[in-house]
């Protein structure tokens, strides 16, 4: 077998493992995860063989949206513990030999923050122009026609002031202003505060954001929107997203993150193919390493829509650019619940045999399936402000059931969120000596990654196939590998031959059994 280069980085065939730290693992009784919670709970991460975890914000915040309004970038939210809590942590994560990102939000602070505080005392304020702030429109009203992501204007009126804020999401989320070099130092220095305490990289929140287009003009009517969809899609978000002065910023966080040498961005981008290559920069001006791939979450379930959605996104990549995908996040359903257990597990497959970074997210690698949340129970801002069109989030966001004893094991009260409905069989423990659990599939293709540097490193080929069916080959080296993916619930034909590696499903057959996904490594003559 040929290993892999030892100046290769290591995120290159890594995998990221999404801890949602308020729902990871209560310590002190509250309901609500923490830090000291996750350090307890490391050896499950370990087990699963990840190699590096990422926090979603853990910073001091009014908690108006769970920590992406921040108050302090360089403290701890005092629910999830303090800095010697965050240390201790760090430690245990690094002598365990993982690694940890913060997640990281640069577009809007919480409206407690000091820097807003400041910035809204008066006009005259040293900090008022940290912030984004405009004069009415001629007659009146908004300064333009923009809309919040979570529905309403994007403009908020300072009485006091007598002047408009912009916010892209909740008002209490002011938009910093980065065209203000105080503001951008101040921020560079908040990366460096946690660079230089040891975190290995940041995943950096809706990066694409972070700049407006000078003149604020209007952004244009979406002629695709109809109701049923978020108020945010009536427009084309044009002017308010992915202006050019963003990529000048994030090749500037690239070069701090390069001065402390093997340091990860990873920045959160929805955008098209095209656009989203943009923010790898080029070989001269880095930008991030691995702008997010959302497709396999955005795009039909199917062979013919995964296999074009595969090919067009490895064709639009740089040279210099590697790929990365995930299935599940604190802000998409649950793969489970969206496509079924049976097709999860072969999602579980696909994710973690195509070239490029995967990212897991916790609760996954159980099969965690639909949550449904009572309405009195609805803590997601984005659903309490547009009921009923299916953009809540604390579905993906429930408490990890860890055994089946009182609170599923998370915590020693009511959590914050409920449990799935099935937790007293739906958890680590019960799945943990469980050869056909999906707690153990995740475990067995992590540890055939590893072991196999053509689906860590290795190049990717599409194969015609029968309906239904998605095939690919892994090289590298001279190393091999077939995969194929029954995306039915019907039997289809095997498009290889050769020894089967591991299956999504007990047993063996001569096809590809309904719903069942296979790593192969091909016969002499194959």
């Amino acid at each position: 077998m040929a290993l892999p280069s030892p100046d290769i980085p290591w995120w290159r065939s890594g995998i990221v493992y999404q801890v949602y730290p308020r729902s990871f693992q209560d310590s002190d009784g509250d309901g609500v995860g923490d830090l000291a919670g996750i350090e307890r709970r490391l050896d499950h991460i370990v087990a699963l063989g990840v190699d590096a975890i990422w926090l979603s914000p853990i910073f001091p915040s009014p908690m108006a949206d769970f920590g992406y309004d921040v108050a302090d970038y360089c403290g701890v939210e005092p629910m999830f513990g303090d800095l010697a809590a965050f240390d201790r942590l760090l430690a245990a994560v690094h002598a365990r030999g993982l690694k940890l990102l913060l997640d990281f939000v640069p577009n809007h602070s919480s409206d407690r923050h000091p820097w807003f505080v400041a910035s809204r005392a008066s006009r005259t304020n040293p900090k008022r122009d940290w912030y984004i702030w405009r004069d009415a429109a001629a007659g009146g009203g908004p300064p333009n026609n923009w809309i919040s992501d979570f529905g309403g204007s994007a403009w908020e009126w300072d009485a006091a002031t007598g002047q408009y804020y912009l916010h892209a999401f909740l008002k209490s989320q002011p938009d910093l202003n980065w065209r203000n070099p105080d503001l951008k130092r101040a921020m560079f220095d908040a990366m460096r505060f946690w660079f230089d305490r040891g975190v290995d990289g940041f995943r950096i929140d809706v990066l694409w954001h972070i700049v407006k287009a000078d003149g604020f003009p209007d952004n244009p009517v979406n002629p695709a929107w109809h109701p049923g969809i978020t108020e945010r899609d009536r427009l084309i978000q044009q002017h308010s997203t992915d202006q050019p002065e963003a990529h000048a910023i994030a090749a500037e966080m690239r070069a701090l993150a390069d001065e402390y040498g093997g340091r990860l961005l990873i920045g959160e981008i929805f955008l098209p193919n095209d656009r989203h290559a943009r923010w790898y920069g080029t070989p001269e001006r880095p930008q991030v390493h691995l702008p997010f791939n959302f497709q396999l979450i955005e795009n039909a379930w199917d062979a013919a829509t995964l296999r074009a959605t595969i090919a067009a996104y490895e064709a639009s990549l740089p040279p210099h650019g590697w790929p990365n995908w995930v299935i599940g996040s604190h802000d998409a359903p649950r793969i489970a619940a969206r496509i079924g257990e049976a097709q999860a597990r072969v999602a579980a497959m696909l994710l973690l045999t195509l070239r490029g970074t995967p990212t897991l997210y916790q609760g996954d690698e159980l099969g965690i399936g639909q949550v449904d949340i009572p309405p009195e129970r609805v803590r997601d801002p984005q659903e309490l402000r547009q009921p009923g069109i299916g953009i809540g989030r604390d579905r993906s966001r429930t408490p990890m059931p860890w055994d089946d004893s009182a609170f599923a094991g998370f915590s020693t009260v009511e959590p914050w969120l409920p449990l799935n409905a099935d937790w007293r069989t739906r958890n680590v423990a019960a799945q943990d000596g469980d050869p056909s659990s999906m707690l153990t599939l995740y475990r067995r293709l992590l540890a055939l990654r590893r072991a196999r540097p053509a689906l860590g490193l290795g190049d990717i080929a599409l194969v015609e196939a029968d309906r239904d069916v998605l095939a690919y080959e892994r090289r590298y080296r001279g190393e091999r590998l077939l995969v194929a993916l029954n995306l039915s619930d019907e039997p289809r034909a095997m498009p290889f031959a050769g020894e089967v590696l591991l299956s999504t499903l007990a047993g063996r057959d001569d096809g590809l059994r309904p719903n069942e996904g296979v790593v192969l490594s091909p016969s002499p003559r194959a």
